[in-house]
């Protein structure tokens, strides 16, 4: 496991509610087309071109549906694949596959799509010092899957959800008065509620980036919507002081150049929720 979110209860938690949804009181059409004492197997075709993820949780999914069904993993998660390649074979109880095949395509292709276009803006900001973040644009109930797929594909997570980091976003500013009061406000909140919390603040030019330098004791900060050359400007002006993070509108066409401004971090929220699902296939054999 690579980040505190993926544990086997949280997984398995997952799972549950995901087969509760897809099979309900049973998956009819196995039971009644199928024997129940049929055993065959399946093999999970590549169909497309990219980076493969979900390889483990499909392992988890089909254990999950029945423990006795066995996998054979040929391609592990982050491998580079093309179009007929064979990622796993399962064989077992035909019901058992069939009632997992749903759920185990849907989780991987999904993933492998993230993990894909990760890698592919990782390529286009190498040989530079910036890293590569997700963020919470996910989707309901399946974001501890996207985040993963983030991992796989070789980028970084942000923060999971709103209680494990301080982000001061543009409406928090507005509402609570400006820079300066919103992380004053924000400092007084977490020493009375004993939280040790991270504070990032976003700023959209270069007079709230000199605000957040003069009021200080936070982590990092956004530079939200700038152009490159305002960028390198206000990473001149920060200087080391806190980690600097690029979000607001990055682009395939853009990121190269913002990557080059010297900032620490570049949030892609389209790496969640912009992905094309990489075409997967379990098929009989």
């Amino acid at each position: 496991m690579k980040a505190t979110y993926l544990t086997e209860n949280n997984i398995q938690e997952f799972i549950s509610r995901a087969l509760a949804e897809d099979v309900g009181d049973g998956d009819h059409s196995s039971l009644a087309s199928i024997p129940d004492t049929a055993q065959n197997q399946a093999r999970l075709l590549v169909k497309g071109e990219g980076i493969l993820a979900g390889v483990e949780l499909a392992g988890y999914i089909f254990r999950q549906v029945d423990p006795e069904l066995q996998l054979n993993v040929l391609l592990h998660d982050g491998a580079s694949v093309t179009y007929g390649e064979i990622a796993f074979t399962v064989k077992g109880k035909a019901q058992s596959i069939l009632t997992a095949e749903r759920l185990v395509l849907n989780c991987m292709q999904r993933m492998s799509g993230i993990a894909t276009y990760t890698h592919h803006l990782n390529q286009l900001i190498a040989g530079t010092s910036a890293r590569l973040l997700d963020t919470r644009k996910t989707t309901p109930n399946f974001r501890m899957m996207e985040k993963w797929a983030v991992l796989i594909g070789g980028g970084l997570n942000h923060r999971f959800g709103l209680y494990d980091m301080v982000m001061l976003k543009d409406n928090h500013v507005d509402y609570a008065g400006g820079i300066r009061a919103a992380i004053t406000a924000t400092q007084q909140y977490l020493q009375q509620s004993g939280k040790n919390l991270k504070i990032e603040i976003e700023t959209r030019n270069l007079e709230e980036v000199k605000q957040a330098l003069e009021t200080g004791g936070i982590h990092r900060i956004m530079l939200d919507n700038m152009s490159p050359a305002l960028m390198t400007e206000a990473v001149q002006l920060i200087n080391g002081r806190y980690e600097t993070e690029a979000s607001g509108g990055i682009t395939e066409e853009t990121i190269a150049e913002v990557a080059r401004t010297g900032v620490d971090f570049i949030s892609v929220g389209a790496l969640t929720h912009s992905t094309k699902s990489l075409d997967l296939s379990l098929k009989a054999f």
